[in-house]
């Protein structure tokens, strides 16, 4: 890749210069290069989460890829061999429900209707529909992962692992078949897991009602129950109190009706209990309740369960929080119902169970009048039905958080389903016990939200009545008494006789059988499929078609060293894999893994096409480059977990703020080379054995090897959030700093020689920069480096270094570190910054030379550090003078005691008061000594050093020198004090700058290089009191020096000028021209 054509930063384009590298990538096959040039190394293993393609790739999809972009090349650079496999989630509910919206089927029968093998055969076609746009976004952003090895859930070797899988945990006695209530969707016809259920909750409206249950012994007192799904009242087969409660028989002031309910819970009937029209009648144990039989709602299921249901059964999982305090079961409707129906007999296990509900979700003939209703459109006609028998007691409405189906956004449904399971609840202490091995980036995020997570995993259905996946291997007679698992295609061949399996769909499986061994005739596959997250739990295994091959391999690099997804996935991927491993190998799945936070609209509501709230990805970056959009990414709460509130602005402001500064200070280095060839004939060549003495090329470097250091302990703790900000941080030293500082030398002011080691310095840390940032913004800093290992010398990096990602992450260098340095650098820092304020808060720009400024400080050493910097800060500030002195005295300076009186007051008690009191009035001089003696007595009380922060501050009133306009600044530790006072013969030095300013300016906007040799001429316009002519005459030799020639009156123009334009400054006009020397 050739050098930058556009050196001039002003037309510098990010993006097309991204493009450019890409093209560069393209030539070399930097990717695969790199890869084979790693070959042999120490490998780092990494498991890409396979994502669903039947959508265009999102900001979430962005940031978790430049996450895991940003860690594998820095393990590459490491000098690690990374293997990065693209993954494919191929199979389940997203593709199926493309398909039947597509074919508008819906349901089982429609379903079969068109065939299973026609449906997957629509499905497989679609699955990669937009794999061709997530290569082009994916490798657009910068992430090199390999796209043309990827593995695919739906691929036939992969199938075959997950077969293995769960044959290993059917043989571990850890499958097995039950009925229970499990989340339901409707939309798709199948259960979900209850970490799948938890993925959508919105707020809703409900009917809310409370419903009468008369006494069958006494049918005038009524028991009262609440619900929010009518739908479920005809499967009513009890009703549940708890043991520890104490009810309430009441008689209504108005009906005359007798209601048992929670005392706590008269709400539900009366707005306001307290003045409410009713009357206690009795109060009632819960246990003397338990037995009582009722009248039922319906009389539907009455001949099957009229030995045992409609009576009151106890259970501490009823609350006083909402409701009655008396809870309805349906037994095929509720987890707790369920439970609580069987345990007291209500139903038996393996017997009869209410389930008037079909899969789509509707009611069957069994409940007759409602029949063919969706559950939800029941909910007012059965309300309205029990209203008109007088058991509706109270009908309203509730506002709720309710789950929804993740893809077909429709409400779930508690329904009880035969599934398959695995058992989970057993192995909760292992499962922690893993998850302890492991290192999750944030902390917090492992030990709150995952570790909670695992405290109640339950038993995970792994079973899904669907089509388009990889069927269960199951194998089974037809009372279930025998079953064979299945764990490869061998298997399959040997079991079935059938060979040449080639393909494990249902299509393709479904109609084998097994000759049972137990004369049960022929054993039939099971029609249910693998849950997806099965799948994608089982990858660690499957891509690489362990055991079947690459068994040394795996075990080489199981567990993996990092994974990266969102927060989300704690319920998802990151507990299946951890699953899958415990139960498998009793390890756990990875190593290290970060979880990102979520990203968000700029107004903090989700990302919505529809509401189109967000700015195309597509177009972000086109219009800034990747770059900026992965930087601005991770320098965000986004890496901590938190949410980021997605700006354009702050892509934008990552160019103005970072980026393009340092592309600057890349632009000037260039430029100083050239002028340096120019000026001396010296052809630039990076020396790294030379060292300078100047303090700032010492610091500077000291200061990168700080970085360095930093960041290969940070990065090696997967700290990206404490990284990037550092990283930044020494962007703004460079540029605001270095170059900013050191630009006289840089151009040659002080010689050739000074140059030279000026620009030996900035080269290092530009290279070293590139070198450090290369994992996190990929494409300018190729784009430096092909310009800047021009100056290296021959055989400067080993091997292959046509790329920077060739090349190896920088080492350390020791015998750069000078913590002398650096702790001056920071206190002439300071010293400027305050400067700076001082200059902001009057209104004096930095062009204005001022005349004086006093550092104040009682350490010598701290004046002596300052002292040896003192150049640079009257450069800087533009002074003229530069006093250091410990005199406090003779500037005014005075003491005062502050205190954080909240903390002082539980040590203090009563004597609070006076210290606070007198505190204001104890002499400076006794504040200043307790620096000496560690104590203060303020009003007879003694104070610790640390009972107080101490505050130096300014007194004009005691400046020794009045005619002095100090306005002074304070970090706490130094005092400075700027005379503000504008001189007139620094007045005029201020207005020659001004008038450098705006040559610099048009130079500028003509597009004029350094090197360009042009003649400057003016003409004055306007100029009161003849100001400007004055600075021109008496600045002539300072203009000189600056500009490196004259500027020339118009009068003397011989040529045509290129550039002319009106300048102001004050109230003095003058035309500026340039022409061509």
């Amino acid at each position: 890749m050739s050098a930058p054509e556009e050196s001039a930063s002003s037309r510098f384009s990010f993006p097309r210069g991204e493009e450019k590298v890409l093209e560069f990538w393209r030539e070399i096959d930097a990717f695969k290069t790199s890869v084979k040039l790693s070959e042999g190394r120490k490998p780092f293993s990494f498991y890409d989460g396979p994502p669903f393609c039947t959508g265009l790739p999102h900001y979430g999809h962005m940031l978790a890829g430049t996450i895991k972009d940003i860690v594998t090349r820095f393990a590459h650079n490491t000098g690690h061999y990374v293997e990065r496999r693209a993954g494919w989630d191929c199979h389940g509910v997203p593709i199926e429900f493309e398909i039947e919206k597509a074919l508008g089927i819906n349901g089982k029968d429609q379903v079969m209707a068109f065939g299973i093998e026609n449906y997957n055969k629509e499905c497989r076609k679609i699955v990669m529909r937009y794999s061709s746009e997530w290569r082009t976004t994916v490798e657009r952003l910068g992430r090199w992962i390999d796209f043309d090895n990827d593995y695919k859930t739906m691929d036939t070797p992969f199938m075959e692992s997950e077969w293995w899988v769960f044959k290993q945990l059917f043989e571990k006695g850890l499958v097995y078949r039950g009925l229970r209530v499990m989340p339901y969707s409707t939309g798709l016809n199948t259960t979900l897991s209850n970490f799948e259920a938890g993925q959508n909750y919105k707020d809703v409206v409900d009917p809310a009602v409370v419903v009468a249950f008369p006494l069958k012994k006494d049918p005038k007192v009524s028991l009262l129950a609440w619900t929010t799904t009518p739908w479920t009242l005809p499967s009513n087969c009890a009703l549940c109190v708890n043991p520890n409660f104490e009810y309430v028989k009441i008689k209504d002031g108005e009906t005359g009706e007798v209601y048992i309910l929670l005392e706590k819970c008269l709400g539900i009937l009366y707005k306001n209990p307290k003045k409410a029209n009713f009357e206690i009648l009795e109060k009632i144990s819960a246990s003397d309740l338990v037995g009582l039989e009722y009248e039922p709602l319906f009389d539907f299921f009455v001949p099957r369960l009229k030995e045992t249901a409609w009576r009151v059964v106890a259970d501490k999982y009823v609350l006083d929080t909402d409701g009655t305090g008396i809870v309805h079961n349906a037994p095929a409707y509720g987890e707790d119902d369920y439970r609580v129906c069987k345990d007291n007999g209500i139903i038996a296990r393996g017997g009869f169970v209410p389930m008037p509900v079909r899969d789509d979700g509707t009611l069957d003939e069994t409940v007759g009048p409602y029949a063919g209703m969706y559950v939800k459109d029941a909910d007012k006609v059965i309300a309205r039905d029990i209203k008109s028998r007088g058991r509706l007691v109270r009908q309203s409405t509730v506002n709720h958080s309710y789950p929804f189906c993740w893809r077909s956004n429709t409400p779930l449904i508690y329904r009880a389903v035969p599934s398959w399971f695995v058992r989970v609840e057993d192995a909760r202490d292992k499962l922690a016990a893993n998850n302890a091995q492991t290192r999750w980036v944030p902390e917090f995020v492992q030990e709150n939200r995952f570790g909670n997570w695992l405290v109640n995993a339950r038993d995970w259905n792994v079973s899904r009545t669907r089509y388009w996946g990889t069927p269960i291997p199951l194998w089974v007679s037809e009372d279930f008494e025998e079953m064979v698992c299945v764990g490869s295609i061998a298997e399959l061949e040997e079991l079935t006789g059938i060979t040449g399996v080639t393909d494990l769909h249902r299509e393709n499986v479904d109609k084998l059988t097994i000759p049972s061994r137990k004369g049960k005739g022929q054993l039939r596959r099971i029609e249910e499929v693998f849950d997806c997250w099965f799948e994608s739990g089982s990858m660690p295994y499957a891509q690489k078609h362990y055991p079947f091959e690459n068994q040394e391999l795996f075990h080489n690099t199981f567990p993996a060293d990092f994974i990266s997804e969102g927060i989300d996935q704690t319920r998802g991927w990151f507990y299946t894999l951890l699953v899958l491993s415990t139960l498998l190998f009793d390890k756990p799945a990875w190593k290290n893994l970060i979880a990102s936070g979520l990203v968000l609209a700029a107004d903090g509501k989700k990302m919505s096409k529809s509401l189109k709230n967000y700015p195309d990805p597509t177009i972000v970056v086109d219009r800034y480059g990747a770059d900026p959009l992965r930087l601005y990414m991770i320098n965000s709460p986004v890496v901590r977990a938190e949410t980021l509130k997605f700006k354009e602005e702050g892509v934008k402001d990552i160019v103005s703020r970072v980026l393009l500064p340092w592309y600057n200070a890349f632009c000037f280095f260039n430029a100083q080379v050239q002028m340096l060839k120019k000026d001396s004939d010296i052809d630039y060549k990076f020396d790294p054995s030379i060292m300078s003495d100047n303090i700032m090329d010492r610091w500077m470097l000291a200061s990168v090897q700080s970085l360095t250091k930093f960041v290969r302990e940070e990065m090696s703790a997967y700290r990206l959030y404490t990284v990037v900000p550092r990283l930044l941080e020494m962007i703004d030293q460079l540029t605001n700093w270095y170059v900013r500082f050191n630009r006289k030398r840089l151009k040659g002011e002080n010689g050739s020689e000074d140059t030279v080691y000026a620009l030996n310095t900035l080269f290092e840390v530009l290279l070293t920069m590139c070198r450090l940032m290369a994992p996190f913004t990929p494409f300018l800093t190729e784009n430096m480096y092909q310009t800047l290992k021009t100056h290296l010398p021959e055989n400067y990096f080993e091997g292959d270094s046509r790329s920077l990602h060739f090349v190896s992450f920088p080492d350390v260098r020791e015998e750069y570190f000078n913590p002398d340095i650096e702790r001056a650098m920071s206190r002439m820092q300071a010293v400027i910054e305050l400067g700076r304020i001082i200059r902001e808060r009057n209104n004096v720009a930095l062009k204005m030379p001022l005349l004086e400024l006093v550092v104040v400080h009682s350490d010598p050493q701290y004046l002596e550090d300052v002292r040896g910097l003192s150049e640079y800060i009257t450069e800087q500030l533009n002074l003229r003078n530069l006093v250091l002195t410990s005199d406090e005295d003779t500037y005014g300076i005075k003491y005062r005691a502050e205190a954080d009186f909240k903390k002082l007051g539980t040590k203090l008690r009563k004597d609070m008061p006076r210290v606070k009191k007198a505190l204001p009035d104890v002499p400076s001089s006794e504040i200043k000594n307790v620096q000496v003696t560690g104590s203060l007595l303020v009003d007879g009380i003694t104070l610790g050093a640390d009972d107080i922060n101490i505050v130096r501050y300014f007194d004009k009133l005691s400046l020794a020198d009045k005619s002095k306009q100090y306005d002074e600044a304070t970090d706490k530790s130094v005092v400075v004090l700027l005379d503000t006072q504008i001189h007139e013969e620094l007045y005029h030095e201020g207005l020659a700058r001004e008038v450098i300013n705006r040559v610099q300016r048009l130079r500028k906007k003509s597009g004029l290089q350094a090197l360009d040799d042009v003649v400057y001429y003016c003409q004055i316009t306007e100029d009161p009191e003849d100001i400007l002519a004055t600075v021109l005459k008496s600045q002539a030799e300072f203009l000189r020096q600056t500009l490196k020639q004259d500027i020339l009156s118009m009068a003397e123009k011989k040529a045509e000028a290129f550039a002319e334009e009106v300048q102001e400054i004050n109230e003095s006009k003058f035309v500026l021209a340039f022409v061509r020397a």
